[in-house]
């Protein structure tokens, strides 16, 4: 383990203070080994999370924001393979841990792993074991990073399902998570993520499937117990109407690839890349006069058949011919007011638009 105080991040970017930083992603490329061929599902992500803030990965399913996710706490499985990059995690009053350094049997990989760093899954119905009652499920979590009693234990976990809004906890942890509805099931599911006091948390997409009261519900209870703990937050989204609620950065993906970084007001007021603008035009809005909202044209192509240059410039309304299409992916850049982007035709969008 080392001890750093690098200013500057890997793109290049103004860096923070590493003492302002809890998490960052340098260069991280994940890559799944199939029979259709290499597939780059994360491809040389380099992302800051601020300590005590809101970051949100924001992107179209397929885009690598998952991945990105499991790849921080380790959790790829063949024929999933990290294959370079660094994750480096660091904890308050302790010494810089690069989670890819670590060996598969480190006892440090375990302790940052639902201890110092959670995970809310987007399915809690297959996260939660069927056959364990969610007070046992709580109860080993608290066990494993925790030196306390197995009664010290269960008044913890009690302690936490009420914190979530679940009443009568005592005997909800009897309860088994098919007996809960999916609201519920998801609380269940912070309340374990959140009972060690983690530093970072990892919520992927923890509104999926919920309807619109307990969504608001949901994420008003991650933000109270944010202020709370003083946990950090990764928020992965398709949804940028939830980004404008939790968010205080945001990072836009495309094809595991992050296309533009910035502030979420600078992201909602004035999008650089045109993936971010297409995203945003196509949420309904109280005041537009349309019929229909507008749509991305095409879909995401697939991982085995990148096209050649910007990975968007196919669905893209401000790609050039010769100029879009030609060479690798461009590069997560600075422009002149700071903001990240990674588009060959940034500087020419951002005139037109000012």
């Amino acid at each position: 383990m080392l001890t750093e105080k690098t200013t500057l991040t890997a793109d290049g970017e103004a860096g923070i203070e590493d003492r302002d930083v809890v998490l960052r992603i340098e260069g991280l490329k994940t890559y799944f080994y199939t029979e259709e061929g290499e597939i780059p599902a994360v491809d040389g992500v380099d992302l800051t999370l601020e300590r005590g803030k809101t970051l949100a990965i924001v992107g179209e399913s397929g885009c690598g924001k998952s991945v990105t996710a499991f790849s921080i706490l380790r959790l790829i499985q063949k024929p999933g393979k990290i294959l370079g990059g660094k994750i480096k995690f660091f904890p308050k009053g302790g010494e810089v841990i690069d989670m890819v350094a670590l060996d598969e049997k480190d006892d440090r990989l375990y302790h940052v792993r639902g201890g110092c760093i959670s995970m809310i899954f987007q399915e809690p119905m297959t996260a939660l074991s069927p056959v364990h009652t969610i007070g046992s499920q709580i109860c080993e979590a608290i066990l494993l990073h925790q030196e306390v009693t197995k009664t010290e234990a269960r008044r913890l976990a009690a302690e936490m399902l009420e914190k979530v809004g679940i009443p009568n906890p005592s005997e909800r942890l009897n309860q088994y998570s098919h007996e809960m509805s999916g609201g519920m099931r998801q609380r269940a599911m912070i309340a374990m993520a959140l009972v060690c006091r983690p530093e970072v948390l990892i919520a992927d997409e923890p509104t999926t499937a919920l309807d619109v009261t307990i969504q608001a519900q949901i994420l008003r209870l991650i933000k109270n117990l944010q202020k709370e703990i003083g946990t950090s937050v990764i928020f992965i989204t398709h949804d940028l109407g939830v980004v404008a609620q939790v968010a205080d950065d945001v990072a836009v993906m495309y094809l595991g690839r992050v296309v533009e970084r910035a502030s979420v007001r600078e992201v909602l007021k004035s999008p650089l890349h045109p993936y971010t603008a297409a995203l945003l035009e196509s949420l309904p809005c109280m005041d537009s006069l349309q019929e229909h909202l507008p749509a991305i044209t095409g879909s995401v192509p697939s991982l085995t058949e990148i096209p050649a240059g910007c990975p968007f410039h196919p669905r893209c309304s401000h790609a050039e011919a010769g100029v879009c299409d030609v060479g690798g992916p461009p590069n997560l850049e600075a422009l002149n007011n700071g903001r990240l982007v990674a588009c060959l035709r940034a500087e020419e969008i951002a005139q037109a638009h000012s």
